[in-house]
């Protein structure tokens, strides 16, 4: 098995009642994203990126520690026995909410929205083609590229707007 591989057997299947819930959900959080580029690019500038990053992270960190605390008897994660590549989420979120507050002021609320959505896209069209990281391989079809090629005329024609 390769160290970035994991047991695809063990993922739960998604019914059909179930992904039609979390499609809303995600599309509505991917409106709390717009609405957070909004909110932390002031409070960047106001008090610093790094500071505004922190803030975020740590009224973040109190929502979950009440919601764990209140939600039952859970079993704690054993990190000592992840692969530790699992843990580099933990690295990218402060990158990606510092860039997101410095770059927001600057190029506008659209264009940081579009320009974090074609790297997203971009990079998920890339794992789930060669499966990284445990995922289902899905290979690029012609409408994959075809949607990557649409948000690069829209991220393109934002630029220009």
């Amino acid at each position: 098995m390769q160290a970035s591989s994991i047991d695809i057997a063990a993922t739960p299947a998604t019914n059909p009642g179930l992904r039609l819930l979390l499609l809303p959900l995600v599309i509505l959080a991917g409106m709390g994203l717009s609405v957070e580029a909004g909110l932390l690019g002031p409070l960047g500038v106001q008090v610093g990126h790094l500071w505004a990053t922190l803030s975020i992270f740590g009224v973040g960190s109190a929502i979950l520690f009440l919601l764990l605390l209140f939600s039952g008897k859970q079993q704690g994660p054993a990190l000592n026995t992840l692969p530790r590549w699992q843990l580099i989420g933990g690295f990218l979120g402060p990158i990606y909410v510092v860039v997101l507050t410095m770059a927001t002021p600057h190029i506008g609320i659209a264009m940081t929205m579009i320009a974090i959505l074609s790297g997203q896209v971009g990079k998920s069209v890339l794992i789930d083609h060669f499966g990284w990281f445990g995922t289902a391989r899905k290979k690029v079809n012609g409408e994959r590229w075809l949607a990557l090629l649409l948000i690069v005329a829209a991220l393109v024609l934002i630029a220009r707007g």
